[in-house]
């Protein structure tokens, strides 16, 4: 009985995490096209066919309807049901992390709001100023209610936690940024960017935000030097570093404090 109680549990994050992810495959669709993310409800792009409960339904419904449309035939991507899986996945890697708990639903919101920042800055070169600024501001209640909920109810220097964190996120990419474009004669980071690691920092505080950047920065450079060198990219081209900044963000909140400690043991043993 125990296992299958605890299945069902599992079982239930994961739907919930579908569930979300369902909704993050709206959001990404139509903040960059302008479009309102409640009405109309999900439909079809080509016949605007309003998608029927059954259709709806994540995962199930796009293998219901074996990838295509069932009015007009056109094919529906595939990425709709793989962004559904892994928000359900990374809702039970959250889970198995942190267990029944306040960081748990905070950080299911921080990682979702990544997933959609990561894929619209993939799909658009762009970070929307609307996801960035109200990540910011939930990050920062949720800084609020985390330390409310706290022993000793600190709620100021854990609201602190997450203002230095914007703070210290945005005038650091704002200083990555003008460098860079001394030393290379050209912008080589967007503004999205800086505000993406604001918002970052909110629900991170400075210093895993500090961890998160460096990570995003070592992936960026190995991932990205890696795939000019095999010839996949163009050394002009250019990359869009969301995604490896959210990657920063996510590996940070599973294993930001071991890197944390490791690395002052390492350069700073007592």
């Amino acid at each position: 009985m125990e296992v299958l109680f605890i299945g069902m549990v599992w079982l239930l994050v994961f739907a919930t995490g579908s569930a979300i992810g369902s909704f993050l495959n709206v959001v990404i669709y139509r903040i960059p096209a302008n479009l309102s993310i409640i009405h109309p409800p999900s439909r079809c792009p080509r016949c605007f066919h309003r998608l029927g409960k059954a259709e709806n339904i994540p995962l199930l419904g796009w293998l219901r309807l074996r990838g295509k449309c069932r009015h007009c035939g056109v094919k529906i991507s595939p990425r709709y049901p793989l962004v559904e899986a892994a928000t359900g996945l990374m809702f039970l890697a959250v889970f198995f992390r942190f267990g029944t708990s306040l960081e748990t639903l905070g950080y299911w919101a921080f990682l979702s709001w990544l997933l959609a920042l990561s894929l619209i800055d993939l799909d658009t070169m762009t970070l929307p100023h609307a996801l960035t600024k109200s990540g910011l501001m939930v990050g920062l209640g949720f800084q609020l209610i985390w330390g409310y909920a706290g022993s000793d109810q600190a709620i100021i220097p854990q609201l602190m936690t997450g203002i230095w964190g914007a703070v210290v996120g945005i005038w650091l990419f704002e200083i990555i940024a003008l460098a860079a474009y001394v030393i290379l004669g050209k912008e080589a980071m967007g503004a999205g960017d800086s505000k993406l690691a604001a918002m970052m920092g909110a629900w991170l505080g400075w210093k895993y935000l500090l961890v998160g950047s460096f990570l995003a920065c070592a992936l960026g450079a190995f991932l990205g030097g890696g795939a000019i060198a095999l010839g996949w990219l163009d050394r002009r081209q250019p990359i869009p570093f969301g995604p490896f900044l959210a990657l920063g963000a996510a590996l940070t909140v599973f294993w930001g404090e071991l890197l944390l400690q490791s690395y002052w043991q390492l350069f700073f043993p007592l």
